[in-house]
């Protein structure tokens, strides 16, 4: 059946004066289309079909989650900006808006200062005030340094978050995937997000879980969710697609 215009304002406003909505434009937008739709792509030829429901993960220095049913993103955690959603690399994700002023006096900054750092200067930087780089923290953590160990956990905890909100939201999951950097290459990453999502059922083949910059499935055959580790191809996509632009002119 076709979706109405409320339900997917129901996905994309906020709980804000519909004004601000109207006049201005305030609604979430997303990003990492590319990806989510390679990493969508992926599963219909791995399935064979469309009809399934996906959780992507696309988590590097920047990261998004989607939640993809019969090929379509029904919901994405970032918003009006990329600042939001999911904790990144130097940006903080979802934040109470009240810290933006309450710091702002604290500490004499303008707005665009307060955005700076909300861009710059939080995420993984900002907890582990060393890098942005999960690799750097990885390396960190390994050493016992606990702010790189609060640093990934709060991390794991923010994509985990979202994951568990998703799979409410499709109503269970056939398959959770993660890509990019972070995604691809993380192992410890990988296997902290699987072990807390755990009481759903999922379940992870620790030897593949190992193998970086391969496409692979990670899960284990009783795992209540199939469990992939892609790589994408955003170029690829973008040249197909202005391909097929060209096409049909």
């Amino acid at each position: 059946p076709t979706r109405r215009s409320s339900d997917l304002e129901e996905t994309y406003l906020y709980p804000v004066p519909y004004k601000w909505y109207k006049e201005y434009g305030v609604r979430k937008f997303g990003f990492h289309g590319t990806s989510h739709r390679c990493n969508a792509n992926t599963m219909k030829d791995i399935y064979g079909r469309e009809d399934f429901k996906l959780i992507s993960c696309h988590i590097g220095n920047t990261g998004s989650i989607a939640a993809i049913k019969d090929m379509k993103c029904i919901d994405t955690s970032m918003g009006f900006t990329d600042v939001s959603g999911i904790m990144m690399g130097t940006r903080s994700g979802d934040i109470d808006p009240s810290i933006i002023p309450y710091v702002m006096e604290k500490e004499g900054k303008n707005i665009g200062e307060i955005l700076n750092d909300l861009n710059k200067n939080s995420g993984l930087l900002g907890l582990s005030e060393y890098s942005s780089d999960m690799r750097d923290i990885n390396a960190k953590c390994d050493e016992g340094d606990e702010k790189a160990l609060l640093a990934r956990k709060k991390y794991v905890r923010r994509v985990v978050d979202y994951i568990a909100q998703y799979y409410v939201l499709l109503g269970g999951a056939d398959a959770l995937v993660f890509s990019a950097g972070v995604g691809e290459n993380s192992i410890p990453v990988r296997r902290e997000i699987c072990e807390k999502l755990a009481c759903l059922g999922v379940k992870i083949d620790l030897d593949k879980n190992n193998i970086t910059r391969e496409q692979v499935k990670i899960s284990t055959e009783d795992s209540s969710i199939d469990v992939y580790v892609l790589h994408v191809d955003e170029q690829l996509l973008i040249a197909r697609d202005t391909l097929n632009i060209i096409k049909n002119r």
